[in-house]
């Protein structure tokens, strides 16, 4: 099994930053490769950013791109969401998921970490 447990979610301002962590444990060879998705309430889960195991691959949904960044530290077997200029549509629960890529698009497995919640204020 793999584990991953997110933190670093609170509340912010409209324009702020924060920094969420995922930390993978257990039989993390069976993925080689790590998805931030998120859900708002009513919506339905979307993948923001993904990450390849060399961190080499990276995928990010439009809404995201130019203020996220996903990168990996393997010797802390974490991976982190930079958010910058976060907007009030960011709001959210962020949610780590272990997976792989495929002919460059992110294929996420059914691991998942309890969330972490964001919620940016206007």
């Amino acid at each position: 099994q793999v584990q991953l447990v997110e933190s670093g979610g609170g509340l912010v301002q409209a324009g702020g930053s924060l920094r969420l962590s995922c930390a993978a444990s257990g039989s993390t060879f069976f993925i080689n490769a790590i998805g931030w998705y998120r859900q708002a309430p009513g919506k339905p889960r979307e993948l923001v950013a993904a990450i390849s195991s060399s961190g080499y691959s990276t995928n990010y949904a439009d809404s995201v791109k130019g203020r996220f960044t996903i990168s990996r530290d393997n010797a802390k077997n974490t991976v982190y969401l930079q958010m910058n200029s976060l907007k009030p549509e960011d709001t959210a629960v962020y949610y780590c998921n272990g997976g792989r890529f495929h002919s460059g698009s992110y294929l996420g497995y059914d691991y998942w970490g309890q969330g972490t919640q964001v919620t940016v204020s206007s």
